[in-house]
């Protein structure tokens, strides 16, 4: 009686949101201050019980991956779609998704965890799976330096109960690997696999020590520390344009890739580690027929951009990208993911809570790769700071304007027969997506 009455609270509450316009995640605060225990109880009926993945970086992207690559090998799966990574999206996602009861139509749980709500989440519920991605500088005002965030995923690790993926080439991540590993090794601890990076690409996709590095600093300690660990379950080998090679047993996999973006396509391999290591428990449990390789790399293959992370619409006839941009690591990848010559760009910033209200990160970036066809539009909270950091680097800046939807008529106007590119921090992709419904078809979220 319990479940059906938060259910029903909450499936009740979400139609009188959606009548008012309000927000997703409303419906899971109600619930969650009644009933604090539901979350709990629906996701622990679930046979293969919860995969959380957590980072910095790339989290929304990586768990639709796995959601995708799994359900197309027969597993039914829940998981928080509209990106909503605190504790009240996830029950929000549940009383939608499941019954009156409380009952979810699901086999395994995916789960994108804010780094600091994740501590929330793991008091009530312990993920049997982990995918930790990165830790880079972002939200300064929020999390302060790295270490906090390091030591929230550390504590996320210590309460997987049956598998860690860890990033080898992240040095706060492969350390919290190394711990869980020694903690494994005495009966403590979850098994633990790693994604990397073969060496030629290392420089590709900078960590964040990379940008605070001195001259002739430990860059052949950290290799021989890197060669020492075992060998990665999935290496990527190889990027080529909509393509790539990974390592996996041994094997080289070329596959094809919609993804877009360098950062995705790294990601690619930290889905690829943890899918399988699923499969393997849900072969064992007779809920899935095979966990073979090449079918995993298929169903990789057709997984498409989650929204705003290098997703491509079309306007008048011409391409328009969204790619968003949130720290120094992630600014640089999204800048050298795409070809600058031939296409319109510009830049919104934002400095609002999900943002981060800090953005003296913007100076870490390297805007050069922009000099030669200049910047038609500035725009955001934060506009003016974006012109002006763009100007100490030499890039020209035709137009800046703060609000968004005046910012996104002009630079329409003014581009018209060329492919188009926006940047953008979190809060101003969502406004700009908004605007951009209005004018051609954006998926709903």
């Amino acid at each position: 009686m319990r479940d059906f009455f938060s259910a029903a609270t909450g499936k009740a509450v979400r139609a009188v949101a959606r009548l008012r316009g309000g927000g997703s995640a409303l419906p899971g605060l109600v619930v969650e201050r009644l009933d604090p225990g539901f979350m709990a109880r629906g996701l622990e009926r679930l046979p293969l019980g919860v995969i959380a993945v957590s980072g910095t970086n790339g989290k929304t992207t990586t768990t639709k991956m796995i959601v995708e690559m799994l359900e197309a090998q027969g597993l039914k799966v829940f998981t928080n779609r509209t990106g909503s990574n605190f504790s009240r999206g996830v029950v929000a996602a549940m009383v939608e998704e499941g019954s009156l009861g409380g009952n979810l139509d699901a086999d395994v749980a995916v789960l994108e965890l804010d780094e600091a709500h994740a501590m929330f989440f793991i008091e009530r519920v312990k993920p049997r799976f982990t995918l930790l991605l990165n830790v880079l500088r972002d939200q300064l005002d929020r999390f302060g330096e790295i270490d906090t965030t390091a030591r929230y995923l550390q504590r996320i690790a210590d309460a997987t109960s049956d598998v860690l993926v860890v990033n080898r080439e992240d040095r706060l991540i492969a350390e919290i690997g190394e711990r869980t590993r020694e903690r494994a090794a005495r009966g403590a601890g979850p098994e633990v696999r790693e994604f990397g990076l073969a060496p030629a690409l290392l420089s590709t996709f900078p960590g964040d020590d990379d940008f605070h590095a001195t001259p002739g600093g430990s860059e052949q300690d950290t290799s021989s520390a890197r060669d020492a660990r075992p060998t990665p379950d999935v290496t990527l080998l190889e990027l080529g344009k909509n393509e790539a090679t990974f390592e996996i047993d041994g094997e080289a996999f070329a596959t094809p890739l919609q993804l877009e973006g360098l950062y995705n396509t790294y990601n690619a391999a930290a889905a690829l580690v943890t899918v399988r290591a699923v499969l393997q428990s849900a072969v064992s449990a007779g809920l899935a027929s095979t966990a073979a390789t090449p079918a995993v790399l298929e169903s990789l293959a057709t997984v498409r951009p989650a929204f705003g992370r290098g997703e491509k619409l079309e306007l008048d006839g011409q391409p328009l990208e969204l790619v968003l941009v949130k720290n120094p690591a992630g600014f640089r990848l999204g800048l050298a993911s795409f070809d600058a010559e031939g296409v319109a760009v510009m830049i919104a910033i934002n400095d609002q809570y999900a943002d981060g209200r800090d953005m003296s990160w913007l100076w870490d970036v390297d805007f050069e790769s922009l000099v030669d066809g200049g910047v038609d539009t500035v725009t955001g909270t934060r506009a003016w700071d974006m012109a002006l950091r763009l100007e100490h680097d030499d890039v020209p800046v035709g137009a800046v304007e703060e609000d968004l939807g005046t910012a996104l008529a002009a630079f329409r106007k003014r581009t018209v027969g060329s492919p188009r590119r926006i940047y953008c921090t979190y809060t101003a992709m969502l406004g700009l997506r908004k605007k951009l419904g209005e004018l051609t078809h954006v998926e709903d979220i």
